[in-house]
This record gives C-alpha cells, sequence and structure tokens, in this order.
C-alpha cells in the first residue's frame, strides 16, 4: 500500500525526499507528494518526517 503526505501537516522540509530509496517523492508548490505508482511502501519517508505528515494510504 503506498504511501501519502498529508499537505496541511507538510512544512515542506524535504527530509522525506531524501530519504525515499526510489525518488518517489518531489516537491509540488512548496510541499511534497509521493508517486503511487513509484511507491515501494517501505515506509522509510514517514519514519524520517519531523511532522507526522506521511501515512499509509
Amino acid at each position: 500500500m503506498a504511501y501519502q503526505i498529508d499537505k496541511g501537516i507538510c512544512i515542506g522540509c524535504g527530509e522525506c525526499a531524501g530519504a525515499c530509496p526510489v525518488e518517489a517523492i518531489s516537491e509540488n508548490g512548496g510541499k511534497y507528494q509521493i508517486d503511487e505508482d513509484a511507491c515501494l511502501s517501505c515506509g522509510i519517508c514517514a519514519s524520517t518526517c519531523p511532522q507526522e505528515a506521511i501515512s499509509e494510504k
């Protein structure tokens, strides 16, 4: 199951994008988004997010 970023909580720090092993996370308008088709559901992004803005969909 892919992960998703709550844009209301995301502060745009980019920690998640830097941690993603398949580069499935990109910046969009100051916030980040996860490409569900590329996401491996490894959870690394969720564990690195300082705002806890990432969760399983």
